[in-house]
């Protein structure tokens, strides 16, 4: 029993200090967005469900240094889905390397990059949870796989993790027979 205790403790911990360091780290476009409602539903599905390894770090200038959005570990080959209603508005390469970029209408878009294989074509339509595409090795160099997930907001792009819904816990819960 206390073996189950100390896990479930460690799991709340490290969910706790994830969702702080998230907090602590908001970028001060971000905090701009929140004043001013400009924030995302919080409500899509995930497009594969897994730990954020990598977070957003939004450039201060269009096009100077950081992250547009948010990378999730993920195994190669994963089925990505799509977190809600779209268009597709582009499947293909971009540089040698697989992308897909969902229109979900009122300006936002979401983007899934660094793909083993789409699973869609430019002008489908995609229900929320439809497969989109399959995981890929990510960022060239960067370990382990994951999928690089953007979203842009009118062309300026924001923290996915606004608009994603929340995840339960028990995905990376394992017991262990005591």
């Amino acid at each position: 029993m206390r073996a189950f205790v100390r896990t479930v403790l460690v799991v709340i911990a490290v969910t706790s200090s994830a969702s702080a360091a998230h907090a602590t780290t908001m970028s001060p476009r971000f905090a701009v967005a929140q004043a001013t409602g400009v924030v995302g539903p919080a409500t899509w599905q995930w497009p594969v469900v897994a730990p954020v390894i990598d977070p957003f770090d939004p450039p201060d200038t269009p096009f100077g240094a950081g992250h547009r959005g948010i990378d999730i570990a993920a195994p190669l080959g994963t089925v990505i889905v799509a977190p809600e209603a779209a268009t597709v508005t582009f499947a293909g390469k971009v540089g040698g390397q697989l992308f897909v970029t969902l229109d979900h209408g009122g300006g936002v878009e979401s983007t899934y990059s660094w793909l083993s294989a789409t699973l869609v074509r430019k002008n489908d339509v995609v229900a929320r949870g439809q497969a989109v595409g399959r995981t890929g090795p990510g960022h060239p160099g960067k370990t382990p796989a994951h999928l690089h997930l953007g979203v842009k907001l009118n062309d300026v792009y924001q923290d996915p993790l606004a608009y994603l819904g929340p995840t339960s816990v028990s995905a990376y819960i394992r017991l262990a027979p005591i």
